[in-house]
């Protein structure tokens, strides 16, 4: 059966869907909460400057933005070929600060578990919340998304392709699907 590519987002869907997040997460945390925005390497970390830049223009005050490479919490190290390695900036000491973790499509559920495993090499948050692009179900984990931007249904074989313009001079979601989405 051949894959088809379906668009989901485009740059302005990807924009409108960040303010929603941004607006979710000013009205849960308020601009007193001390808020640490942390992106999983890679495009998960484009997308929490994003949401750092909106935040800090809202509560006018500046929010701190960092990295996550997970690749070596990982659950799966035994079965994949050795990761590639991203760098890793916590900003700020996340001990008892609301920490956002921030990343572009949520699946499994495993890359996030493997960020929280990751995030206590860095201290003690007094909470973690999870903003995602994409939700796409199937998970693994018992783990889900606060701020969502959009829920897409697939099947477990479809592939979610984020493309953000910091890294690929392009920017847009598509779904390549067989056409077995349930």
């Amino acid at each position: 059966m051949a894959t088809q590519s379906i668009k989901l987002l485009d740059s302005k869907a990807i924009q409108r869907a960040l303010d929603r997040i941004a607006k979710a997460i000013a009205l849960r945390n308020g601009p007193n909460t001390p808020i640490v925005l942390v992106g999983i390497q890679r495009r998960g970390v484009h997308l929490a400057k994003r949401l750092g830049q909106w935040l800090g223009k809202h509560w006018k005050k500046t929010i701190p933005v960092g990295s996550l490479d997970v690749g070596m919490h990982r659950d799966d190290l035994a079965q994949r070929l050795p990761p590639n390695m991203y760098p890793t900036v916590i900003p700020d000491d996340i001990t008892d600060k609301t920490v956002i973790l921030v990343d572009d499509v949520l699946f499994k559920g495993r890359t996030v578990r493997a960020a929280m495993d990751a995030l206590n090499d860095f201290g003690r948050p007094q909470c973690i919340q999870l903003a995602v692009l994409i939700d796409r179900g199937h998970r693994e984990l018992p783990i889900r998304a606060d701020f969502v931007g959009r829920q897409v249904t697939t099947a477990p074989a479809d592939r979610v392709n984020v493309r953000m313009r910091e890294e690929d001079q392009e920017e847009g979601v598509t779904l390549e699907s067989n056409g077995l989405a349930s």
